[in-house]
């Protein structure tokens, strides 16, 4: 009898999506607003909480400090932190800003989003599937 050996051949493993990507608009607004703040935050935190009549709402604050889970995303100058519990539900999500006749906003696009209420404050967000 005569051992056979197999080898395996590793596969290449797949980029990882990105959580959030910015468009140049978002970039540059946000470039705008942390330079107004002279040098007190370290970039913008991102997420989404329970609430509003849809379920969700997406979140934007300051951030202060990097919390050892956050995801970190630095692109075109910028600085996104993404909490970490919100992750799955934002992975692939552009974020935008709208300047329109009223007022300005920022906007996201995400295709884990399913629905979103009358009033736009809330959505649905079903997490990302993950791929095999």
């Amino acid at each position: 009898m005569t051992a056979t050996t197999t080898t395996t051949t590793p596969r290449a493993r797949r980029e990882r999506a990105k959580v959030i990507r910015l468009t140049d608009g978002a970039a540059a607004r946000i470039c705008d607003i942390l330079e107004k703040s002279e040098g007190r935050y370290l970039g913008v935190r991102v997420g989404v909480k329970n609430g509003g009549c849809a379920g969700m709402s997406y979140t934007m604050d300051y951030a202060e400090e990097q919390g050892p889970y956050d995801e970190v995303i630095e692109e075109k100058g910028v600085r996104i932190l993404v909490d970490p519990k919100a992750v799955m539900f934002l992975i692939g999500t552009e974020m935008d800003f709208k300047r329109e006749k009223l007022g300005a906003r920022f906007v996201f696009s995400n295709p884990n989003q399913t629905d979103a209420c009358g009033c736009g404050e809330s959505v649905v967000i079903q997490p990302a599937k993950q791929d095999d």
